[in-house]
């Protein structure tokens, strides 16, 4: 039975709101993107492994379907020479995600928007911001238009273009969840310190504000900590699944010492694989932010089901993929199951 709809900030006041990000890398594990430009044609071309990825995310138990288009902005189709689509992109992925959304028992879930960082701002540039803003309005007008919840600002390295994103957003009248991609440094690229400029936003009216992308569970969660500590609005903690160290602190900057002939000497993006957090790490992390009261929690980049599902899975949900969850007592071999055979038990050191 459906239950009628909360908004963003109601359902953060009673408790944690799962988000699943991720769709970039999926899809391009799938075999329907491409590493590199990174753009979500996918939307237009394969619109039917979209809606997929969106109810699987769903079931996994995210609260939230996000529109896919990150990257689907004006400078990323002009890279590929695609300029003249990005009309359609933006409204089809709009229109994919409010579809998933719909029909689903329980609670409906949320429907966000979403834009992201762009590549072209930079500090003290006058045109470049001209520009960006102009990118942000047309695409926050179409997110509006389409009826979502809120809108999602994200992967920002300079707070300086966090800042315009979140304007635009304002300036419509919707919600706004803004998070940044924090990379080796200390602070954001135009030198503004991560308790400054998540501040900055609080006070001007983001509703939520955080992290996204680039870091890892074990390289995020100190600057959580930092960031819950500066501000009283719910904060947004979405690493991505991989396992980034004191010394590798993003995915970026991984170095496989165990094969040599990678393009650029980089496991970035696309030989990520013995990185890759498994569910019960990310199940770890969910339960660490919310001890720390951290409430808008997912996962980014790399994120696929089997990650939301374990990070619902530790916030106390049984969403409906949980029907599947493992249950290893009836594994042939490592099983404690009483019609299982003994002799595969007893084998079981052995394989």
């Amino acid at each position: 039975m459906t239950r009628p709809k909360r908004g963003l900030l109601e359902r953060l006041q009673d408790g944690a709101v799962i988000c699943a990000e991720g769709y970039l890398f999926e899809l391009e594990r799938r075999g329907y993107l491409q590493a590199g430009a990174y753009v979500p044609e996918a939307v237009l071309d394969h619109p039917d492994v979209v809606t997929v990825l969106h109810r699987d995310f769903l079931r996994a138990g995210s609260d939230v379907v996000e529109a896919f288009t990150y990257y689907g902005h004006r400078e990323k189709l002009r890279l590929i020479g695609k300029e003249h689509l990005l009309e359609p992109l933006q409204k089809n992925a709009l229109a994919l995600a409010k579809d998933a959304a719909s029909g689903v028992l329980g609670e409906p879930p949320l429907v966000a928007g979403n834009i992201c960082n762009t590549n072209v701002w930079k500090p003290s540039d006058p045109a470049a911001d001209r520009e960006v803003r102009a990118m942000f309005e047309e695409q926050v007008a179409w997110a509006a238009n389409a009826g979502v919840d809120y809108v999602i600002a994200e992967t920002f390295a300079f707070y300086g273009e966090a800042r315009l994103a979140l304007d635009m957003i304002l300036a419509s009248g919707l919600p706004a969840v803004v998070t940044f991609a924090l990379h080796q440094e200390d602070a954001f690229r135009d030198a503004v310190g991560i308790e400054e400029a998540v501040k900055r936003l609080e006070q001007a009216g983001a509703t939520v504000v955080g992290l996204n992308c680039a870091r890892g569970p074990r390289t995020m969660l100190p600057y959580l900590a930092r960031i819950r500590g500066a501000v009283a609005c719910p904060v947004a903690a979405l690493p991505v699944p991989y396992r980034t160290t004191p010394d590798q602190l993003t995915f970026q900057s991984f170095r496989d010492p165990h094969y040599e002939n990678l393009p650029g000497g980089r496991a970035f993006p696309t030989a990520l694989d013995p990185f890759v957090c498994n569910g019960y790490e990310m199940g770890d992390f969910a339960r660490q932010a919310a001890e720390m009261d951290i409430r808008y929690i997912g996962g980014c980049c790399g994120s696929g089901p089997h990650h939301i599902r374990a990070i619902a899975e530790a916030l106390g949900r049984n969403p409906e993929a949980s029907h599947y969850s493992p249950d290893m007592s009836k594994h042939y071999a490592l099983g404690t199951d009483k019609s299982l055979k003994p002799f595969n038990q007893a084998y079981a050191p052995k394989l």
